[in-house]
């Protein structure tokens, strides 16, 4: 017998304990018992849970028995308790009392348990099977994160009391009188509700500092059976709670229909049966609403929440609206909020699309809103079991087939051709692959000083391997002095008539060897690409392409590897480190990522311009790159550039190159080259000061800006939202003269949206 207590909460009268227990045999069953301090039984309830993640580890196999455990018992403080589990013929014994259970949910605890859970035999059968089938290397890579995990990850539930805002911030909150102050309606379809879990999502909605709501309830279980009672209980102590008993179950999409039926609000809020509000949560909308004139669609981040109601986990800080992660992911998912004339225009949620009713749903609402606001803060919590995966995506293999049709359909009204919509790295994360149209040229443009046995390499792994072959290389040579690199430009020009060699006899400028590449191409699109990279994936060009040949797009990046598998470049935030930085560096391949997002098709506002392609066209539109931008950050700014046009710059992770980055470059090491640098620094800083300042779109300020994992910010270092303090760079800025300011002028005004790509290995000597 295998068991697991998970979380442990004492509440005034009672302990809640959730958690597993297992057999030898899938089909084993455990049975509980609890005990006072003189082992006399004493009654409690039981819940049997699904827990798909214990079953996957030790069976490999999902299983319809329900492994986990909700247990609640009475409880007296000063008191010891037992609970007895036994299974196959085994028994256990847990003891609990105040002083242990306090022990148990310190942060040091927490860390050897997380220890221990490393040392243990199925994560030795989970290493054995990750190593055999990714190798030695990837396995120390993975370990390394894991260990260091366990000193550096903060401990949510402790980061979000330290940011929440406190009892004075919420009595001032119930004080502002806004200018504009809507009717909120909350729309809660309900079936089969726990009552405890319903009072709960209610109890948060009474608690809210912003007052002027409605709730709206349809309760959709069978008549008898139904959460009456309570509602009724509810709806006579406040007036502003309204049900509907349903007498049947018309299933998620028309519960939820039937509830928005009874809105009359401004503004209309979905929220689940089971879930809870922060106090705030309204007052944060309201106040979205005001300051954002005319926004229609608003959405904010989110937390989980334990079964017990405890303690909160697993926070999802989400970008600003997202078109192409949506389509990868459902991020956005609650608080939801629309305005109510929106939610007319686009109808309710749709029966065929059950399982992902609500994916569909935000498809229509924000393919018609004019405006879409994020709030970067955490407004809602989502109850499930903590270190599982209760809501196991296979457990629902309806809901992700659901998803597909949805995205495709999205794809349809849109008017976006799309091939298939297939499972991505995991349930619940999307592939798109895009109809090719025609046949299009594509310029290849590769700068070059020597190395020839890279270029080599680089240029026939597109040649051998590429499912797309429409191609010309332009090689533009700049200053090379070995024999074999131009025996190399002789021998592929004669065998090849896709390959053209061109001569820049200036000093190094990345910029202008790539400009100067770009004037002899006849292709419709660039592929801008380093001479020290390798494709890997076979259909990485189409991949790209299949991004480049949208409209709304004019850049798409792809992942980029180191040697070892461990990720060079996965997009590209505006902040990492100061200016502009890769995300998920080191991270491997292998590795799961912050919620996927490694492997998910989305809008950054920068890829890196060792591997990136651009429409032609676009490419002239803003001149190409800029030639004040020697060295660094020319990538960042042309995204810049392209996204000041309305244009998005896509990461495609199914594109994917080796970048054996440093190889042909030379390092900054020589005063003139760190000044170099510090004024080219400083010349991005003054050309997109709105972008440094705010805070990158594409990322989220509760995240920091330190590493390049997604983390939380670490307060002692780095308040929220607050950028680096660049002042530094400022002496370095040149001063203006005209010709400076005629080439600005030339150039697309910045927006706030933004873009950016941190390459300073350019410099190929």
């Amino acid at each position: 017998m295998k068991y697991k207590v998970d979380v442990v909460r004492i509440r005034e009268n009672s302990i809640t304990l959730n958690g597993w227990a297992i057999g030898k045999s899938p089909d084993s069953k455990a049975t509980f018992r609890v005990e006072d301090e003189k082992h006399n039984p004493i009654r409690f309830k039981h819940v049997a849970t699904r827990r798909d993640d214990v079953s996957q580890i030790y069976f490999k196999q999902e299983s319809s028995i329900e492994y986990g455990f909700d247990i609640q018992f009475p409880y007296e403080r000063g008191k010891n308790y037992y609970l007895l589990i036994r299974c196959e013929g085994r028994q256990a014994k847990i003891k609990y009392n105040e002083e242990l259970i306090l022990k148990r949910s310190s942060v040091a605890h927490k860390r050897m348990e997380k220890i221990k859970d490393l040392m243990n035999m199925e994560t030795v059968h989970v290493a054995m099977d990750f190593w055999k089938e990714h190798g030695l290397k990837a396995l120390l890579v993975k370990s390394k994160h894991k260990l260091q995990g366990i000193d550096n990850d903060y401990d949510y539930s402790e980061w979000y009391e330290l940011t929440k805002p406190t009892e004075e911030e919420l009595a001032a909150q119930r004080k502002v009188v806004f200018d504009f102050e809507p009717l909120l309606s909350v729309v809660i379809p309900a079936y089969k509700t726990p009552e405890r879990y319903l009072r709960e999502m209610l109890d948060s909605i009474l608690a809210q500092t912003y007052t002027n709501w409605e709730v709206c309830i349809a309760d959709g279980s069978p008549r008898g059976e139904g959460l009456e009672r309570v509602l009724k209980k509810y709806a006579d102590r406040d007036r502003r709670i309204r049900y509907e008993c349903l007498g049947c179950n018309r299933g998620i999409a028309g519960n939820t229909n039937a509830a928005l039926d009874m809105a009359r609000g401004d503004f209309v809020i979905l929220a689940d049966h089971d879930d809870t509000l922060p106090p705030h949560a309204f007052y944060e909308v309201v106040k979205a609403v005001n300051e954002q004139p005319g926004c229609q669609v608003i959405y904010s981040d989110e937390d989980k929440l334990d079964m017990d109601g405890q303690a909160l986990f697993d926070p999802h800080f989400k970008p600003d609206f997202n078109p192409d992660l949506l389509t990868s992911v459902n991020y956005i998912c609650h608080l939801f909020i629309i305005r109510q004339d929106l939610l007319k225009k686009v109808g309710g949620f749709r029966q065929e699309f059950d399982g992902a009713q609500d994916y569909d749903f935000i498809f229509r609402c924000t393919e018609a809103a004019d405006k879409i606001y994020h709030i970067p803060k955490v407004l809602y919590h989502w109850r499930c079991h903590q270190n599982s995966t209760a809501s196991n995506p296979e457990s629902k293999m309806y809901a992700f087939e659901a998803g597909s049709r949805a995205i495709m359909a999205h794809y349809e009204r849109m008017g976006i051709e799309a091939e298939k919509v297939e499972k991505g790295v995991d349930f619940g994360i999307y592939h798109t692959t895009f109809k090719i149209q025609g046949n299009p040229l594509i310029s290849v443009i590769i700068p070059n000083k020597d190395h020839s046995q890279d270029l080599d390499l680089c240029v026939r792994s597109l040649m051998e391997r590429s499912t797309y072959q429409n191609l010309e290389f332009i090689i533009v040579e700049n200053n090379s002095t070995e024999k074999e690199t131009f025996e190399w430009y002789e021998k592929m020009q004669a065998a090849h008539s896709n390959i053209r060699v061109v001569t820049w006899k200036e000093g190094f400028n990345y910029s202008a060897i790539n400009n100067y590449g770009a004037s002899f191409a006849r292709g419709e699109y660039l592929l801008l690409l380093n001479n020290d990279t390798e494709m890997i994936e076979p259909d990485s060009i189409r991949e790209m392409l299949g991004f480049c040949q949208r409209e709304d797009v004019g850049i798409a990046g792809s992942r980029l590897l180191y040697g070892d598998d461990t990720i060079q470049h996965a997009g590209v935030v505006i902040g990492f480190g100061g200016i502009a930085g890769h995300t998920f560096i080191g991270l491997h391949k292998a590795e799961n990522s912050y919620f996927h997002r490694a492997m998910c098709a989305q809008d950054y506002s920068a890829v890196t311009a060792a591997c990136l392609m651009t429409k032609k066209s676009v490419f002239d539109a803003v001149g190409g790159l800029s030639t004040e931008l020697a060295v660094a950050f020319n990538d960042i700014d042309y995204c810049m550039k392209v996204r000041a046009l309305g244009k998005l710059v896509v990461y495609a992770p199914y594109s994917c190159f080796y970048h054996y980055e440093s190889k042909s470059r030379g390092l900054e090491d020589t005063p003139e080259k760190v000044e170099r640098f510090n004024r080219e620094v400083a010349i991005f800083i003054r050309k997109w000061p709105d972008m440094i300042k705010n805070g990158d779109p594409y990322y989220n300020p509760n995240l920091t800006l330190r590493k390049s994992n997604f983390a939380l910010r670490d307060l002692l270092k780095e308040k929220i939202g607050e950028p680096y303090d660049l002042k530094v760079y400022e002496q370095f800025a040149p001063e203006e003269n005209a010709e400076t300011e005629m080439s600005r002028k030339q150039e697309p005004e910045a927006v706030s949206a933004g873009s950016a790509s941190e390459e300073t290995d350019h410099e190929q000597q």
